[in-house]
């Protein structure tokens, strides 16, 4: 059986933790940052655990994370 391929931009957005949870970036930090509160961005700063039935969608798109 041939391996499979890991998908590309998924191993870019995402972090499976040892315990098997997946971690990504929260969203509204890109641009645009001046009209927000600063404690909102404080707030953004740090990596989300995904939803368990989008966690198990990112799994299989990486099969060796």
């Amino acid at each position: 059986m041939p391996k499979q391929k890991t998908h590309s931009s998924s191993k870019k957005r995402f972090k499976v933790t040892s315990s098997g949870k997946v971690l990504h970036k929260q969203s509204f930090r890109s641009h645009i940052l001046s009209k927000r509160p600063t404690k909102r961005m404080r707030h953004l700063r740090h990596n989300q655990v995904c939803a368990e039935p989008n966690a198990k969608i990112v799994k299989k798109m990486m099969p060796y994370a």
